[in-house]
């Protein structure tokens, strides 16, 4: 079973439609004890980081989501659930991410327009489970104003004002800044990808 974590500000509904057309059988939850024995996790994000992490840790997320990730349970961040990854975001000066990953989450800085909401091409930068059978170059849907730093487990980029990590995957750890759930059948193929694993 497929838990999809509701933390009460995520994208829930269309994560849902999309599992919902894919067949699934998921569950939505906000609690350890469910979060623990999920075989897969889907973490959804939409909003603000400061107030995602105080919501994980007032419900007492934190260690069963980086418990289960290090213990190989295949988990899927999405937008704000791939920032989190990371130790903290400007976006919320003291607030304290996962830290699976090293480094902070910054703000578009240019002359473009913040937020970043629109269509992206994904740069592969090294083979991705979660883009199987798709072509390299394929769009994705964002809506951003930070941005996730290129790092060793990035395996798709794309650029918008500043190279950013539009994918990361690292053994059972996936994660995906641009919304699957409304990026047409490209979004499919990435959500049909990670309940194939």
């Amino acid at each position: 079973m497929t838990a999809i974590v509701d933390y009460g500000a995520g994208n829930l509904r269309s994560v849902e439609n999309t599992l919902d057309h894919l067949g699934a059988a998921y569950m939505v939850t906000n609690k350890p004890e469910e979060v623990m024995r999920a075989e897969k996790i889907i973490l959804p994000g939409v909003g603000h980081f400061g107030q995602m992490m105080k919501a994980i840790d007032g419900l007492g997320l934190r260690e069963p989501l980086v418990s289960r990730i290090q213990s190989g349970a295949p988990f899927l961040g999405i937008c704000v659930g791939l920032q989190c990854l990371f130790e903290a975001s400007e976006e919320s000066p003291g607030s304290r991410g996962l830290g699976v990953f090293e480094g902070s989450v910054r703000r578009f800085s240019g002359p473009a327009r913040i937020p970043h909401m629109g269509w992206n091409s994904l740069e592969a930068t090294k083979p991705a489970r979660l883009l199987k059978n798709l072509e390299d170059g394929a769009f994705a849907y964002f809506a951003h104003s930070y941005y996730a730093p290129v790092v060793d487990a990035t395996a798709a980029a794309c650029t918008y004002m500043h190279p950013y990590t539009a994918l990361l995957e690292r053994d059972n750890l996936h994660a995906v800044q641009f919304h699957p759930e409304k990026s047409g059948p490209v979004g499919l193929r990435v959500m049909q990808n990670f309940l194939e694993l």
